[in-house]
């Protein structure tokens, strides 16, 4: 594990998240533009989903892709109803904002998901990339069972469609299914012709886009720094082992290879930042969305990134079959 977290601390993706992280605290005026940003999350989110559509095509839906999808919305969704009985029992936090903040902890981090599977490259560890479709699975089940906690109802069969269009056409979730799909469908012959496009540069991507996840998350902690009491940080660090420790007991169950299990049990400990915060802002206006990001985005994302994720590796190639 020690090596593994090594080699993870000093991998070209994780050093310019550090550096993103460095920028803020010695207050450079280091800033890549929103536009840029968003075009590189939508690069990430394109290729992944691509290439996973792309090995659904090539082995087609089988068992342990079906399994795997059943694994994952079942961790999406009762995921949520722990980290609320957590924050509620541990942090004293309001019913509402601690709901909110369960649904981010239910949900995944699609960046978190391409530094896994960044990392199980560099070792040379199998994993599957129809796992994508995983994560896609993962990100609404939190959201309804975010609200369910909160005991919040739809008031018009207007506003509960609204709600569902927001959830089902969120952008990162709508980018990831349609590329997805485009890769089942043109399969091998597709991902030869964009390979300069979806394979080559997205390792350098990667490094782009952590850089700005390493201001963004410096910039939160600096400004929500406020609201973490010791409890409230410390449930940010220990919420993604309890997700973790459940996604390796069904991994082990479903008999899962390490590589799979690897990366189930790292979504299953990421917590979203993009699409539930968006969700929640139209479904809880009353939560503190300052709190959920910055335990989300400032503290568990890197705890994640320069601990969790070789951890997580570790505890795989020790249980997988």
């Amino acid at each position: 594990m020690l090596s593994l977290g090594l080699q993870n601390l000093l991998s070209p993706m994780v050093l310019f998240f550090v550096l993103g992280l460095m920028a803020v605290w010695v207050k450079s005026d280091l800033s890549i533009p929103e536009a840029v940003a968003k075009f590189l999350a939508l690069y990430l989110l394109l290729s992944i989903g691509f290439r996973g559509g792309v090995e659904v095509g090539h082995h087609g839906l089988t068992a342990p892709l079906l399994s795997a999808i059943a694994a994952g919305i079942a961790l999406s969704f009762v995921t949520p109803f722990i980290a609320y009985a957590l924050l509620r029992t541990a942090t004293g936090l309001g019913s509402t904002d601690a709901a909110a903040i369960a649904g981010h902890y239910g949900s995944i981090s699609a960046v978190t998901f391409a530094a896994v599977t960044g990392t199980l490259t560099q070792l040379s560890i199998p994993y599957e990339g129809y796992l994508v479709a995983v994560a896609a699975a993962m990100e609404t089940p939190a959201i309804f069972a975010a609200l369910l906690i909160a005991g919040r109802e739809r008031k018009s069969e207007t506003g509960g469609r609204q709600f569902l269009r927001e959830v089902a056409f969120n952008g990162s979730i709508f980018i990831l299914l349609g590329a997805f799909a485009i890769g089942a469908i043109t399969g091998q012959r597709g991902l030869a012709m964009l390979k300069p496009f979806i394979l080559d540069p997205f390792a350098g991507v990667l490094c782009l886009f952590l850089l700005d996840m390493g201001l963004v998350a410096g910039r939160g902690l600096k400004q929500g720094w406020r609201y973490l009491s010791f409890a409230v940080a410390s449930f940010a660090v220990i919420m993604p082992l309890i997700g973790a420790a459940i996604a390796a007991a069904l991994a082990t169950l479903l008999g899962l290879s390490a590589g799979r299990t690897a990366v189930l049990i790292t979504l299953a400990a990421s917590a979203s930042y993009i699409a539930v915060p968006a969700a929640m802002r139209l479904a809880l206006p009353a939560a503190n969305p300052a709190l959920a990001l910055t335990l989300s985005l400032g503290v568990t994302f890197p705890f994640n990134l320069l601990l969790g994720i070789p951890l997580y590796i570790a505890i795989a190639t020790r249980i997988a079959r």
